[in-house]
C-alpha cells in the first residue's frame, strides 16, 4: 500500500469524506487522488456509501470476532479464494485482493470482516502467511504482455512469471513442477522457477505425474527403507517362526482377485457343516514383517494407503513385500491372521476366533473366471477352467449359497447398494487410454465382499468387547439438514421420498436405492444419496456403520494397502498373546488416535488424487472422439448448464446457452426449463450430444447440445 492509500484510508476511517473533503484534508493533485481512490475502490479497500467514500470489504474490523483466526487456503481463483478453519468451524471467503497473494495449502491468519457481502456468511482478509507452500505444478502457458509463465493445476487464470534460469527446455503446455521464487503483496507479483519437467499436457499420463508432484506424494522409497526391505529380496517364511502357528496348509485355500492384481492380501476357505458353515478369512500378517519402530512401519504410516490409478500403483509397502513375502502368492507358504468363522444355517456369526496361521494357496482365483464358474453361460467349455480350479471347485457352490443367505440378511437390515458407475480404464503399450469400459461387479465381486465384511464385523467386535485401543471404520448417521434438502430433491424427482423422522432409517433410503436401480434416473438419485450421507473414517471410538447397518466395523483384511489393517492387526497379535487390558491401554491408546487421524487424512488425499487422474485419462480418451454423437443421461443440474454422462461414465458439461433461448429456470435442482420455447430437461431425462472439447490438463469435458 502507498503512502497516499494509507492517508485516504486513515482519513475515511476517522470519519466518512466525499472526494472533495478528501482533497482539502489531504492536499493532494485532483487527477491523482481520483485515480487512487477508483484503483482503491476495484480492491475493495474503499466503498462509496451515500456520497461518501468509507473503508471498504477488505479493511473493516469486526471487533466481536478473535483478531485473526488460523486458516488454510484451500481453493483459490482469480478473483477470489477460501480457507478453511483449523478449528474446524468451516470455511471463509476471501475476495481477490483480500488475498495478498496467498496460495493453496498456506497456512494464513485470516481477519473476518465485520460486514460481509452476502448476510450471515463468514468473509475476510488474509493478515499473514504464516506457514508458505511454494511448491506446486502447473502448466506453462504466455502471460497478458507475452512472456514465459506458469498456470498453477486448480487455480484457472492466476498466472506467474518464470524465471529464466531452469526454464529452458520448456515449451507452452508443457506441465511441470516449480517452485514461488519470490512472493508479492499480489499473485502476479509472485515469480516462479521450474524445477521438473514432465512433459506435454495433451497427455494423461504426464498430467497424473504432475497432480502427484503438486501434492506432494511420496512415490520414492527413503533408501532406509529400501535398505530394510531388500532383507526381504526372494523371501521364504520361517519355520521356526511357522512352527508355532496353526498349520492351515492342509486345507483347500484359494484367493479371488482381479487378473492383474500382485499385492493379494486375502484368502478364502468354506467348508460346509450339518448346522452351518464354517467360514475362513486368511490375512496377509504383514505385522509379522513391518514392526513398531522400524522404518518400513514409519513410512507406511505416513503414507497410510496404497494409491490405485489408470493401470499404476504406489503402494504403501515396497515391492518385496507387497508382491513379495506378504502377498499369498499361489503355491507358496505365507504367514497369515486368519479369522475363523462358525455361521448358523441362516449365514448368522454364532461364534469367531482369531489365530496366527500358516497357509497355502491353492489357486489364484479370477473373479471373471469364477464368475463363468458360478453362472455359465449357454454352450461354454468350462473345461480348462474346472481344471485349474480342481482343487476348490466343491467350494464355489456352497460360498454361493451363504452368500445368497447372507445377502438376505443385508437387505433385512436395510444395508444399502449404491450404484456407483465406477470405470476401468484400458491402456495401450504407450499408457494412452483407448477405451473406458464400466466396471460390472459379478456374483464372485459380491461374494468375497461379503465375506470380508464379516471378518472386519469379528474384528470390531473383539476390538469393543474387549475394550481395547482400536482403529475402526466408522460412518456416521446423516446430518438432518442434508436429509432435508435430499427429501425435497428426490420428491421432486417425483419419488415417494417423504421420511417418517428428519434422520430417515436405512430401510427407507434401500428401498429408493431399488426402486431406482436400473432405471434413468439411477444415476442422480444414488449420487444424491451417497453425496447427502457423512464421510466414512476411521475413529478409535466404535460408533457403528450407517450405510451398513452394523454395531461392529474395521479394516482388517487389507494390511498390505491400508494402514489401519496393519494397525489393528498388531493389537489383534498382542490380546492373542495375552496382554492385559491395562498393558494394551498403555500401547495403544496414542496409537490408534494417531492411526486414525492420519489414515483418515491420507484416504482422503488418495481418493481425491485417484478421482482427479481418471478425469484426466477419461479426457484423453474423449480428445479422440471429438466430433462424435452419443446418448446419456442427466445426471446434474445447475444454473450455468447440465452434466451429461454417458453409458461409459464419462461426464461431460453442457452450458445453459445452447439449451435455453431465454434466462433458464431451475426448478428444485432437479430440472432446467427454457421460459420461451418452453423446453426442459430433468435429471435422468436422456440427452443427444456431440463431444465439443476435451481438456486433459483440466480433466474437463465439454459436450454440445443436438436437437433431436
Amino acid at each position: 500500500m502507498t503512502p497516499l492509500q494509507k492517508s485516504i484510508l486513515n482519513a475515511v476511517k476517522r470519519r466518512p469524506m466525499t472526494l472533495r473533503e478528501l482533497q482539502n484534508n489531504l492536499q493532494v493533485d485532483n487527477s491523482r487522488l481520483r485515480t487512487t481512490v477508483s484503483a482503491m475502490v476495484a480492491t475493495g479497500e474503499l466503498s462509496m456509501r451515500n456520497g461518501t467514500y468509507v473503508p471498504g470489504f477488505a479493511t473493516y474490523e469486526n471487533a466481536s470476532a478473535p483478531n485473526t483466526i488460523p486458516c488454510t487456503l484451500v481453493k483459490l481463483a482469480a478473483r477470489f479464494g477460501f480457507a478453511s478453519r483449523d478449528d474446524g468451524e468451516g470455511d471463509i471467503f476471501i475476495p481477490g485482493r483480500a488475498l495478498h497473494g496467498a496460495m493453496p495449502n498456506d497456512k494464513i491468519n485470516v481477519k473476518l470482516f465485520d460486514h460481509p457481502r452476502v448476510e450471515g456468511s463468514s468473509e475476510g482478509e488474509v493478515v499473514e502467511v504464516t506457514v508458505p507452500n511454494n511448491r506446486f505444478a502447473g502448466t506453462v502457458c504466455l502471460s497478458e504482455d507475452g512472456r514465459m509463465a506458469v498456470e498453477p493445476d486448480g487455480c484457472r487464470d492466476v498466472k506467474f512469471l518464470l524465471a529464466k534460469q531452469g526454464s529452458e527446455g520448456v515449451h507452452l503446455g508443457d506441465k511441470v513442477g516449480f517452485l514461488i521464487t519470490h512472493r508479492g503483496n499480489r499473485h502476479s507479483d509472485h515469480r516462479a522457477a521450474v524445477v521438473e519437467k514432465f512433459g506435454s499436457s495433451d497427455y494423461a499420463s504426464e498430467c497424473a505425474k504432475a497432480i502427484l508432484y503438486g501434492r506432494n506424494v511420496r512415490q520414492e522409497f527413503p533408501p532406509e527403507v529400501l535398505e530394510e526391505a531388500r532383507a526381504y529380496d526372494n523371501a521364504t517364511i520361517d519355520p521356526a517362526e511357522a512352527a508355532k502357528r496353526l498349520d492351515l496348509r492342509g486345507i483347500p485355500i484359494f484367493t479371488i482377485d482381479s487378473a492383474e492384481t500382485k499385492d493379494i492380501d486375502d484368502a478364502i476357505s468354506l467348508q460346509k457343516l450339518e448346522d452351518g458353515y464354517e467360514l475362513g478369512v486368511h490375512i496377509a500378517d504383514v505385522s509379522h514383517y513391518v514392526r513398531p519402530g522400524s522404518a518400513l512401519n514409519e513410512e507406511a504410516f505416513e503414507r497410510a494407503t496404497s494409491i490405485y490409478y489408470a493401470d499404476k500403483v504406489i503402494p504403501m509397502l515396497p515391492t518385496q513385500l507387497s508382491n513379495g513375502i506378504c502377498s499369498l502368492n499361489e503355491g507358496e507358504d505365507r504367514l497369515a491372521f486368519s479369522c475363523l468363522m462358525r455361521l448358523d444355517e441362516n449365514g448368522e456369526i454364532r461364534s469367531y476366533k482369531f489365530v496366527k496361521s500358516v497357509i497355502c494357496s491353492r489357486v489364484k482365483g479370477v473373479y471373471k473366471e469364477i464368475n463363468a464358474l458360478l453362472e455359465p453361460a449357454e454352450d461354454a467349455d468350462l473345461t480348462d477352467l474346472k481344471t485349474k480350479y480342481e482343487a476348490v471347485l466343491d467350494q464355489l457352490p456352497t460360498m454361493d449359497e451363504l452368500y445368497r443367505k447372507r445377502l438376505v440378511l443385508r437387505k433385512a437390515r436395510g444395508g444399502m447398494e449404491i450404484e456407483s458407475n465406477e470405470a476401468k480404464l484400458v491402456m495401450d503399450e504407450n499408457g494412452r487410454c483407448i477405451d473406458i469400459v464400466k466396471r460390472d461387479r459379478g456374483t464372485s465381486e459380491c461374494m468375497i465382499e461379503e465375506f470380508m465384511l464379516l471378518a472386519n464385523q469379528c474384528a470390531a467386535n473383539a476390538g469393543r468387547t474387549n475394550k481395547v485401543p482400536f482403529v475402526y471404520r466408522v460412518h456416521e448417521a446423516p446430518d438432518a439438514e442434508k436429509m432435508e434438502k435430499l427429501s425435497a430433491t428426490l420428491l421432486a424427482c417425483g419419488l415417494n421420498a417423504k421420511f417418517k423422522n428428519p434422520i430417515p432409517t436405512q430401510l427407507e433410503l434401500a428401498a429408493l436405492l431399488d426402486e431406482t436401480r436400473g432405471q434413468p434416473i439411477q444415476i442422480p438419485v444414488h449420487t444424491g444419496i451417497l453425496r447427502s450421507m457423512q464421510k466414512a473414517r476411521y475413529a478409535p471410538q466404535p460408533l457403528g456403520h450407517y450405510g451398513l447397518v452394523l454395531a461392529d466395523y474395521a479394516h482388517f483384511t487389507s494390511p498390505i494397502r491400508r494402514y489401519p489393517d496393519l494397525a489393528i492387526h498388531r493389537i489383534l497379535t498382542e490380546m492373542l498373546e495375552g496382554a492385559s487390558q491395562s498393558q494394551l491401554q498403555r500401547d495403544f491408546n496414542e496409537f490408534a488416535q494417531q492411526a486414525s487421524e492420519k489414515s483418515s487424512k491420507q484416504e482422503v488425499a488418495a481418493v481425491r488424487i485417484e478421482r482427479d487422474v481418471e478425469d484426466l485419462y477419461k479426457a484423453e480418451y474423449m480428445h479422440n472422439h471429438l466430433g462424435e454423437v452419443y446418448t446419456g443421461t442427466v445426471a446434474g443440474i445447475t444454473p450455468r448448464g447440465v452434466f451429461v454422462e454417458l453409458d461409459n461414465t464419462v461426464e461431460g458439461f453442457v452450458p445453459a446457452a445452447q439449451l435455453c433461448k431465454g434466462e433458464p429456470q431451475v426448478i428444485d435442482g432437479v430440472s432446467m426449463l427454457d421460459p420461451l420455447t418452453g423446453k426442459s430437461w430433468m435429471l435422468g431425462s436422456s440427452m443427444k450430444i456431440q463431444v465439443a472439447a476435451a481438456d486433459v490438463a483440466l480433466g474437463r469435458i465439454d459436450f454440445e447440445y443436438m436437437v433431436e
